[in-house]
């Protein structure tokens, strides 16, 4: 019976055992990864129009329109992103403020007129119902990460990435486009080594000399056959935008 016992445990505690290996910082994959971030830096304010359509494992949709507002200057960034339709959910805000190791989330309800605060807890929930969580929207800091340069391809570099603090994910994998330094495709998975989520950006728009955007992105639930896809549209980058829009005033002002 004791040996059963240690049996049991030893099963319980396996997954544990292997999502606390430690991969080993490779420079040359910060290095790409860190000149992926230096691109994206080059972008002070941008502000665009975004669709959202989150699909369920039977296909049906749900619709969302929204408003994005980013600004990013040396360890600060901050977006905002304000829900114009439909009717149920216009005027939901979510407010994000990175600085270094530091991150608040914040989410407005106004059905509730209350702010809430996203919690360390709260992090792997669903962000307004889709596919990707509340994690998933935090800043992507090199500093967050350990990497390991995987594969070098013809026109990619693929990167396996643990991050340093707690997460919902054991570890990820990042496919970088070797020209563009954009994020073509993520892997996420989990202590089992099975896959529950992928990410896919396609149609690249180039915005700046040496930095392109996505013009859509698709968040794949793997575990419940489900997916999110996200479109951009009307980017304005370089204008600026007024600092209390990345305030609580501007969390609760919505789009007026």
């Amino acid at each position: 019976m004791k040996r059963l016992s240690i049996l049991v445990t030893l099963l319980f505690l396996f997954p544990l055992l292997v999502s606390s290996q430690q991969i080993t910082d490779d420079p040359e994959a910060r290095k790409i990864f860190e000149e992926l971030d230096r691109r994206r830096e080059q972008i002070t304010w941008e502000k665009s129009d975004m669709k959202m359509v989150i699909y369920d494992s039977r296909g049906r949709t749900r619709n969302r329109s929204i408003q994005s507002y980013n600004y990013n200057e040396g360890s600060i960034s901050k977006s905002l992103l304000i829900f114009e339709s439909p009717a149920n959910v216009k005027g939901t805000a979510f407010l994000t403020i990175d600085q270094g190791k530091e991150e608040l989330q914040k989410l407005f309800l106004p059905a509730l007129n209350k702010v809430q605060i996203i919690s360390a807890s709260e992090k792997s929930d669903r962000f307004m119902g889709s596919d990707f969580t509340y994690e998933d929207l935090g800043d992507q800091d090199p500093e967050d990460y350990v990497f390991e340069l995987k594969e070098q391809r013809d026109t990619s570099f693929v990167l396996l990435a643990r991050k340093t603090e707690k997460s919902q994910y054991d570890r990820l994998i990042f496919y970088i486009d070797s020209e563009k330094y954009a994020i073509q495709r993520v892997e996420y998975f989990d202590v089992q080594d099975a896959m529950i989520k992928r990410l896919v950006a396609s149609d690249y728009q180039q915005v700046l000399e040496e930095v392109w955007r996505p013009n859509a992105m698709v968040m794949y639930d793997l575990e419940n056959d489900r997916k999110t896809e996200l479109a951009w549209s009307n980017r304005v980058i370089g204008e600026p935008i007024p600092e209390w829009r990345f305030t609580e005033r501007g969390l609760r002002r919505g789009v007026r």
